[in-house]
């Protein structure tokens, strides 16, 4: 039914499950799975010249945590014996980068948390995924906590 599933991930807690509903998703179907993690290039704009001075830190910080993410999920699968790609892509818009990944990667599926991190950020984390489901042309299976 599903032939390549996409798995946006950002190594909050819900990703676990998230990877776990994937996992036994593409076990049924016998998917390819590729596991993402988009690291928003923007997350400084708006907010004055005395933030900039921190994005380099930012970057360096956001891609080790989605290093980071990626090769937690990587070792899920592997330990399930399901082989999966792993990718860390920059983005300016996430939810944009998530669909066009799904576009280059021909999946036929996402699934995805309702949310991510906590505090402000799960806000933000949560109306991406409200933004994937409202602009996707493919069926988005949400994972709630």
């Amino acid at each position: 039914m599903f032939k390549s599933i996409l798995i946006p991930v950002d190594g909050s807690t819900i990703s676990s499950q998230v990877i776990e509903k994937a996992a036994a998703m593409a076990r049924a179907f016998e998917s390819t799975v590729t596991v993402v993690c988009v690291i928003d290039i923007y997350a400084f704009a708006g907010l004055g010249m005395d933030a900039a001075y921190g994005q380099s830190e930012y970057m360096t910080a956001a891609t080790s945590e989605a290093n980071l993410a990626v090769a937690q999920a990587k070792q899920f699968f592997d330990a399930a014996g399901l082989s999966v790609k792993t990718l860390v892509v920059e983005g300016q818009v996430i939810y944009k980068t998530i669909m066009e990944t799904a576009e280059s990667v021909n999946a036929d599926l996402i699934v995805m948390g309702s949310h991510g991190r906590k505090g402000l950020e799960k806000l933000v984390l949560g109306s991406v995924a409200a933004q994937v489901l409202s602009h996707a042309h493919l069926p988005v299976m949400i994972v709630r906590e």
